[in-house]
């Protein structure tokens, strides 16, 4: 299983120190490609995109979206706070909690933090939300995402959804990113 997880889950807040020094030299550029070790030099994962603040990192086992704040540029490689075992392992968990915050009964919000309704189902095939109009929406698993902090979102505003559900059509909501 493959979780991309956000800087907002704090996953990478809150464990993830830069292991060498600041050095007096210029900043090292960072590019797709570059190998993340840990402070033994035994490796950690590759850059596999740069974000923004953010570099998407691939370990052996899973992908996550990281600060360039969590890591050292030293000597063409970029070092992090964390074993690669350490970081598959903080990954799992964030994921795991995420994934368990899309039950029954949870609030959706937005696009802007609006609410946007309440999950009454949830199944393989996708999620039922009831809108505050009582209209219940189907959207796929992958519209919505579950974040580490329990709350759940999904990539439309309720304005969106609305205006989609008034269209005849189900709001087909593009997958919020991070996930």
């Amino acid at each position: 299983m493959r979780y991309i997880l956000s800087a907002f889950t704090g996953l990478a807040v809150a464990f993830a120190v830069p292991t060498a020094p600041a050095v007096a030299q210029a900043p090292a550029a960072i590019s797709v490609g570059m190998q993340v070790t840990d402070s033994a030099g035994a490796p950690v994962g590759t850059v596999k995109a740069v974000q923004g603040d953010n570099l998407l990192i691939a370990t052996d086992k899973h992908e996550a979206l990281l600060p360039k704040a969590s890591f050292t540029p030293s000597e063409g490689k970029l070092l992090f706070g964390m074993t690669q075992a350490q970081l598959n392992t903080e990954i799992e968990k964030a994921g795991a909690a995420a994934d368990a915050a899309i039950v029954v009964g949870a609030t959706v919000k937005g696009t802007g933090g609006a609410t946007v309704g309440t999950i009454e189902a949830v199944a393989d095939d996708g999620i039922t939300i009831v809108l505050p109009s009582g209209k219940k929406v189907r959207v796929a698993k992958a519209s919505v995402r579950g974040d580490a902090d329990g709350s759940v979102v999904i990539g439309l505003t309720p304005e969106q959804i609305e205006a989609q559900l008034g269209a005849g059509s189900t709001a087909a909501a593009p997958a919020p990113s991070g996930k």
